[in-house]
């Protein structure tokens, strides 16, 4: 598709440029036709008057056979100029062509590639939901007490599915609305305080602990969007406790510069490997096998990013296998 795309997009291009180059090559074709007309008979004229045993005779005349030669030799060089014009601008076109193209081809496949993997995420808790619901069925014996285990685990297979369509909800809203947000100013720390009472049951429930280190009395005002400021710090901090053991300690830092607020969550979990850490925002990807184990799909660091590129920060993730994760976000003091 692209490869046709190419070669339309590359004739369209060669086509305005030739027709320019044309259009450029008749005027100094025509001008040039003038001043050859008018050089040679201004010649004439001069050899008349310095010369005029030459009056009444070809000399003193325009010799025709002398315009009609300037202006081939004219038409020949214009002729060649246009071939090379034409042999340029086919590479320059095509090569414009493919550089307007890439990101479309890049977003196209990006497109294919998310919805082939939505697809994918869709289709496994409905599976889980039709296969436990027609064996409940077939089933004439099953009890009180297996049925309502066979209603909760459809409950919950609904609620990862309506997980994933808020969260892909949540990814389009913020790709629509990136340009046209009004924020306000926020203060960073009790926006992380409300965050980690979001999170509070599922840190109980490792038997993990999370604080908060800043000075005691400074303020971290940035601009930007309450919700989505929570959303961020909520997905950092769900990550550290879902990939951390039990019984560790999840730390969220705030500093400030001249330039920017930084907020800084650092965990004791399992860490990613250094291969994947240029992948991690991306859509529905799993680092390794033991992330994947764990409830999710994939979606929350690439709401998280998308997050950070509306407020203009900049996040960066270090981590070591084996010893934790520490993300870091800075967001640019607005003046």
């Amino acid at each position: 598709m692209f490869k046709n795309a190419t070669f339309k997009l590359t004739l369209s291009y060669l086509s305005v440029l030739m027709v320019i180059s044309l259009i450029f090559s008749a005027v100094v074709y025509r001008i040039g036709s003038n001043n050859l007309v008018f050089g040679l008979s201004r010649e004439s004229r001069e050899l008349s008057i310095s010369f005029p045993i030459f009056n009444g005779t070809r000399f003193g005349q325009l010799n025709p056979a002398d315009l009609a030669a300037g202006r081939a030799h004219l038409l020949d060089e214009l002729i060649l100029t246009n071939l090379i014009v034409l042999v340029s601008a086919g590479l320059i076109s095509y090569w414009l062509a493919r550089e307007t193209l890439k990101p479309i081809e890049a977003a196209h496949e990006q497109q294919k590639r998310f919805v082939a993997d939505a697809s994918h995420e869709l289709r496994t808790p409905l599976t889980a939901l039709r296969m436990e619901s027609e064996v409940a069925l077939l089933d004439d014996q099953l009890d009180t007490k297996a049925l309502r285990r066979v209603i909760t685990s459809n409950i919950e297979e609904a609620s990862k599915l309506e997980t994933l369509i808020n969260n892909l909800m949540r990814l389009s809203l913020l790709e629509a609305e990136k340009q046209q947000r009004q924020f306000t100013m926020q203060d960073l720390k009790p926006l992380a305080k409300e965050a980690i009472d979001q999170i509070k049951s599922q840190a109980d429930a490792k038997n993990i602990s999370v604080s908060i280190r800043s000075p005691s009395k400074a303020t971290f005002k940035v601009k930007g969007d309450h919700d989505s400021l929570i959303q961020l710090l909520v997905i950092f901090l769900d990550n550290a406790i879902k990939y951390s053991p039990k019984q560790t300690h999840v730390v969220l830092s705030l500093a400030h510069t001249s330039d920017y607020v930084s907020i800084k969550i650092t965990d004791q979990g399992h860490g990613i490997k250094a291969g994947h850490l240029e992948h991690v925002f991306d859509r529905f990807y799993r680092a390794d096998a033991s992330r994947s184990n764990e409830s999710g799909f994939g979606l929350g660091l690439s709401i998280a990013k998308l997050i950070t590129d509306i407020h203009q920060a900049i996040i960066t993730i270090t981590s070591a296998p084996g010893k934790g994760t520490t993300v870091q976000v800075d967001f640019p003091i607005k003046a």
